[in-house]
């Protein structure tokens, strides 16, 4: 490893610290909540303090293009609202390590006025593209974004999430033939201590 590997490896490692220690103080929950899966749990993850934080957003961005390096991609996006605060301060960092990726997200349902297109902002077709997501449970509302990208023309080279909570979305992916990875672990927070 030369000189300069071992220092990107070094901030990357502390940008992951910093972007856990923020997570822990503003996003990790305990106490009973109903999932967008609709299973209940013992502790939550509300993402939206953390990705409209300036550090957040920043450290989120960072760490998702360092992610990136040795990903083929043309554009980032993922399904409203999970994804929509991480998509442009990706889109916009991407230069800074060597990329042009422009946003898109994913309607959840196509507005029934306007252009009435389910994948907005720009256009993916015969691109490949990668699915941002804030939380993954079963996976489901990425899948979902998968499909709806799928349907514009494009190809998904991988699903990045900030944080997996290891109930089933590696194991859809895997079955969807599509490659997930998460910056965070449930587990990691969970023993930690945490709230």
């Amino acid at each position: 490893m030369d000189h300069q590997t071992a220092d990107q490896d070094q901030t990357t490692f502390e940008r992951r610290n910093r972007l856990f220690m923020l997570l822990q103080a503003r996003a990790f929950r305990r106490g009973r909540v109903i999932l967008a899966s609709g299973k209940e749990s013992d502790y939550y993850f509300d993402m939206k303090p953390a990705m409209l934080d300036p550090d957040g957003a920043e450290l989120m961005a960072d760490l998702i293009l360092h992610a990136l390096q040795d990903v083929e991609a043309d554009a980032v996006g993922g399904l409203e609202m999970g994804a929509v605060p991480l998509i442009a301060p990706v889109a916009m960092k991407s230069r800074a390590y060597g990329r042009y990726l422009p946003g898109f997200f994913v309607r959840k349902a196509v507005k029934d006025h306007g252009t009435k297109k389910r994948v907005d902002g720009n256009d993916i077709s015969g691109k490949t593209v990668v699915i941002l997501e804030d939380v993954t449970t079963t996976g489901g509302s990425a899948m979902d974004a998968v499909g709806a990208v799928r349907d514009a023309g494009a190809k998904v080279s991988l699903v990045i999430s900030i944080l997996d909570r290891g109930e089933g979305a590696a194991a859809l992916y895997a079955e969807a033939d599509v490659p997930f990875k998460s910056l965070f672990r449930a587990e990691e927070f969970i023993g930690s201590g945490a709230a």
